[in-house]
């Protein structure tokens, strides 16, 4: 997402690189540049001029100061505006009702059935609700059965009446539910079609006027660029929507209806979708999103996804073990199964500072650590708990059990076993450092 746009901002900022100041030609040729980019990331045309005028304005009022150059005080104009230009703050939901209730709209394929699922399995593991969802879509069966399977996956009970017709009595039947099983949200996924049609949105308009939710949601494709915006447009119009959910962001997107929506509609961007896993749902940031597109990365998104998986009884336990050089293939298996939940390796890897650039051209497979497991679940329990007593008729049986060869079980077992002695220097020198302080308190 946003590779090629990140690109070319780098090359259009180069422009002012070595310039003692800023002035209105240097400016004026390097937001042209800005523009082009924009515009080629299938940005909408009056937003980037728009976007591109504030930039300048914004640019020729300033007085660089002597600490900072040209270059470095219109990469933190652009990002500071990319941010306004996406909403500036991050919106969160409204849940007031009682039940809240959410309805979820948006054409066929932009992958509505699916976040509702997400939805459901964010609320209800992140903010501990009891969500229910309500599969309203009576046009297409295979919708409600998609979504009885979906909600299966997540734990979240699904509210269905097959054979209904009438979509409007199945959301305040949904209602009805909720109120007496105790739900204390409902999400209502609705119809779509292939393309904007009067009875697609008179259906819509009535569960809305039926239901009366506390959110309206459209959930659109990001790879549809400005189809996207044209389609957010007119679904606004009809419904009057409280916020975005963009969906296939870790596609091969250009990013122009991120860019774009904010500003053609005025509703903010709620959630992004950004893989195929049911975990792959984020609040949107505008300000860490612009941060990503100008190559900064994104170190809170990442530390929020490791504390999301952290376990500070299993870190003490894991500690513990370490101390005592006692970590083994089980302990390791479990931290990759860890890593695995915070999602798309790649995705992960470009919210470090300066890796998504250098990792733009390097295929990075979501299946990485398949080989490992293969060979750890190769081992018996015994080996996995004493990796000593690998020798090398183990060995071998366990690269033939893993289809792999001697070459790679050495290898995962000489880099497991220097993992293990570095993880034990570290937290004895951090033993040592915690004993130094207590001494220091003491002769104090």
């Amino acid at each position: 997402m946003f590779e090629n746009l990140s690109e070319r901002l780098e090359r259009s900022f180069k422009i002012l690189k070595g310039e003692g100041k800023i002035t209105e030609i240097n400016v004026a040729e390097t937001l042209k540049d800005v523009r082009r980019a924009l515009l080629d990331a299938d940005v909408n045309y009056k937003v980037a001029k728009n976007f591109t005028d504030t930039v300048k304005q914004k640019a020729l009022g300033q007085n660089v100061l002597t600490a900072v150059k040209p270059q470095q005080l219109m990469v933190k104009i652009v990002h500071d505006e990319l941010a306004q230009l996406m909403g500036g703050e991050t919106t969160d939901m409204n849940l007031k009702g009682h039940p809240a209730i959410v309805l979820m709209a948006g054409l066929n394929g932009a992958g509505k059935t699916t976040m509702s699922g997400k939805l459901a399995k964010m609320l209800k593991e992140k903010r501990h609700m009891n969500p229910l969802l309500a599969a309203c879509d009576t046009f297409r069966p295979a919708a409600m059965e998609q979504l009885r399977v979906l909600g299966e996956q997540v734990g979240v009970p699904v509210f269905m009446e097959l054979g209904a017709t009438d979509p409007v009595k199945v959301a305040l039947d949904a209602i009805q539910e909720s109120k007496a099983k105790g739900h204390d949200v409902l999400i209502i996924d609705t119809a779509g079609r292939q393309a904007i049609d009067e009875e697609l949105m008179q259906q819509i308009q009535d569960i809305r006027d039926a239901t009366n939710p506390d959110e309206i949601l459209f959930v659109v494709d990001a790879m549809t660029g400005q189809d996207a915006v044209n389609t957010a447009r007119e679904f606004n119009e009809r419904l009057d929507y409280t916020g975005v959910v963009l969906t296939k962001l870790d596609g091969d997107t250009r990013g122009g209806a991120a860019l774009s929506i904010r500003a053609v509609v005025d509703k903010p961007i709620k959630f992004v979708g950004t893989g195929e896993k049911m975990e792959a749902i984020d609040p949107f940031h505008p300000s860490r999103m612009a941060d990503r597109i100008l190559g900064m990365g994104d170190i809170v998104s990442l530390v929020e996804r490791a504390q999301e998986q952290y376990d500070e009884e299993e870190a003490r336990r894991l500690q513990r073990k370490i101390q005592k050089n006692q970590f083994d293939f089980d302990d390791f298996y479990g931290q990759i199964q860890q890593i695995k939940k915070m999602g798309n390796l790649k995705d992960l890897a470009s919210m470090i500072p300066g890796v998504g650039k250098a990792l733009k051209d390097v295929d990075i497979d979501d299946d990485a650590f398949k080989k490992i497991e293969a060979i750890i679940q190769s081992m018996t329990p015994a080996e996995r708990k004493k990796p000593e007593l690998l020798n090398t008729s183990r060995r071998m049986r366990i690269a033939k059990g893993s289809g792999n060869n001697i070459q790679e079980v050495n290898r995962l077992i000489k880099q497991f076993d220097q993992t293990r002695k570095m993880m034990k220097m570290v937290t004895d020198k951090n033993k040592m450092a915690q004993m130094a302080g207590m001494m220091n308190k003491f002769r104090k």
